[in-house]
C-alpha cells in the first residue's frame, strides 16, 4: 500500500490490468457500398466501407447530407466519425443498430425506402438501414 493513499497498491500488478482495446486499420485501397436516402425531402448519402475479410464486414461510414454547412451535416459527419471508430475497435453493427435506433429529433418523417417507410430521426434511418443491411440478428429482429 502506498504511504498517501494507505487503499491504494504502490506496485500495479500487471496481470490484472485489462487489456487495451486494438483499432483494426483499413488498408489503403477499399471497397465501399453507397446508400441514398431521403427523409422529410432531407437527401443524403451513406458510404460504408468494408474490411476485405470477404465478410461483408463495416469498417467506416461517411454521411453526407445535401446542405452542406448545415448544422444538421455537421453532426452527421460527427456520427459518422464516431461510428467508423467503434466499428475499427470492434463494436458490433448491432450493437450500435439497437442503441441508436428509435432516436427522436427533427428532420424525422416518411422516407422513399420501403423497408424503413418512416424514421424518428437521420440517425434512427441510418442505423436502422446498416442494422438490416450488415446484421442478420438485427434483420431478423426487425422483420419478426
Amino acid at each position: 500500500m502506498s504511504a498517501d493513499h494507505p487503499e491504494v497498491p504502490s506496485v500495479i500488478d500487471e496481470s490484472k490490468r485489462p487489456s487495451l482495446p486494438q483499432r483494426r486499420r483499413l488498408p489503403d485501397t477499399r471497397s465501399s457500398v453507397t446508400h441514398k436516402f431521403s427523409i422529410d425531402s432531407h437527401e443524403g448519402y451513406i458510404t460504408v466501407v468494408l474490411y476485405p475479410d470477404g465478410q461483408n464486414t463495416p469498417a467506416e461510414v461517411f454521411i453526407r447530407m445535401s446542405k452542406q454547412g448545415s448544422t444538421i451535416a455537421g453532426l452527421m459527419d460527427t456520427i459518422a466519425i464516431l461510428t467508423s471508430l467503434a466499428l475499427q475497435y470492434g463494436v458490433s453493427v448491432e450493437s450500435l443498430a439497437r442503441k441508436f435506433r428509435h432516436t427522436r429529433f427533427e428532420p424525422s418523417g416518411r422516407t422513399e425506402n420501403p423497408q424503413i417507410p418512416e424514421a424518428s430521426s437521420i440517425a434512427d434511418y441510418i442505423f436502422t438501414w446498416l442494422g438490416l443491411t450488415f446484421s442478420d440478428e438485427f434483420r431478423q429482429e426487425f422483420e419478426s
